[in-house]
């Protein structure tokens, strides 16, 4: 089996463990050991923790941890466990939607088989969070992306209009409508 086939079969292990009304408790870890932890405890997948790992590499959180350490990071706890593993990769690691999709293809050669994306705009200005315009041309390069490369991404698009305190129920309901 060729290594994109084993990853595309963890990314179908990886949407199965989705079950409606059945919630994926999915344990964060940060490093290789936390992973290996994880999965030693039981759990059927694990996810990486943005800021976790950011602090691992002594680095804030918050977008302030470059692409390229995070991705090997990444590539380390994919190596040490054999269950599917999710990435957390705040905004995109990335400027733009082109931006997006290097690093989703990246993400993808690291081993992960989800990611956790953020509308969070670190850095720029008043506006704490993307237009839904602009986050809509970013998930879709990331889909595109990973159906570019045949494996099943699974994408989890993060909303913060709580945390960032820019909006309220329908402020974010407008935004996972999109």
């Amino acid at each position: 089996m060729s290594n994109r086939d084993a990853l595309r079969d963890r990314a179908r292990t990886f949407h199965a463990l989705h079950v409606p009304g059945r919630p994926l408790v999915l344990p964060n870890a940060w490093d290789a050991m936390s992973a290996r932890l994880v999965e030693a405890a039981g759990a059927p997948a694990v996810a990486t923790t943005s800021a976790g790992l950011a602090w691992a590499l002594g680095v804030a959180d918050g977008n302030a941890l470059d692409r390229e350490p995070a991705l090997a990071a990444l590539a380390r706890i994919t190596a040490a466990v054999t269950v599917p593993v999710s990435a957390d990769i705040e905004s995109g690691y990335a400027r733009d939607a082109a931006g997006v999709a290097e690093t989703v293809r990246a993400v993808l050669a690291a081993g992960a088989v989800g990611i956790n994306i953020e509308d969070a705009a670190h850095g720029r200005g008043a506006a704490p969070l993307r237009s839904v315009a602009e986050q809509c041309e970013r998930l879709a390069a990331a889909r595109e992306a990973a159906d570019a490369e045949g494996v099943p991404l699974f994408v989890n698009a993060r909303i913060d209009t709580f945390l960032r305190g820019a909006g309220g129920v329908d402020a974010t309901l407008e935004r996972a409508a999109a």
